[in-house]
């Protein structure tokens, strides 16, 4: 991989960490439900459960996803469901005073196994591969790759926890709970 090449995946999976999906979406409720230190175990899960993703994707799946259309278009469509679930679930989701069972922020293998079900994770993971992972190389770009997501993705899912904070304090201050966006 050419220095080229790696200063825009550099750039790539910073802005790719920060646009909107299931993970920022999963990882804000959480931090406004349970706070920064409850969540972290979720964070560290997606940090290093979605480049693991991309590792084996980029090793062993990428050339398959890019010759297989079908697949591709089945892979789309169980997304497009996904993401309405979770878009449900998180809309009928509890408030901050809801006592609705037992309820708890993702687990760290939770997190990271979720990856494997991400619409955005999987549409991401193809489409870096396909572009930045060379063929004479697999394993070296596959890591190089991997590590840049690494290294990128903490950031973002620690930002969205930080975000939620004040509306955990002025709900305790006033009861009353701001929106997010």
């Amino acid at each position: 991989m050419g220095f080229e090449s790696f200063i825009a995946l550099c750039i790539l999976s910073f802005t790719a960490a920060f646009t909107p999906g299931p993970n920022n979406a999963l990882v804000a409720a959480s931090g406004a439900n349970f706070g920064f230190r409850r969540t972290f175990p979720h964070v560290l899960g997606i940090s290093l459960g979605f480049p693991v993703m991309i590792f084996i994707v980029g090793l062993f799946l990428g050339q398959l996803f890019q010759s297989s259309l079908l697949l591709r278009e089945v892979l789309r469509w169980v997304g497009v469901g996904l993401l309405i679930y979770v878009a449900y679930k998180i809309a009928t989701a509890g408030g901050l005073g809801s006592s609705a069972g037992e309820r708890r922020p993702f687990r760290f293998h939770e997190a990271a196994l979720f990856q494997w079900v991400n619409p955005k994770g999987w549409s991401m993971a193809i489409a870096i591969t396909s572009q930045f992972a060379t063929p004479d190389a697999p394993m070296q770009t596959a890591i190089i790759i991997a590590a840049v997501f690494v290294f990128f993705g903490l950031a973002p899912c620690t930002l969205d926890q930080f975000i939620c904070q004040p509306s955990i304090t002025l709900h305790r201050l006033t009861g009353c709970v701001r929106g997010i966006g």
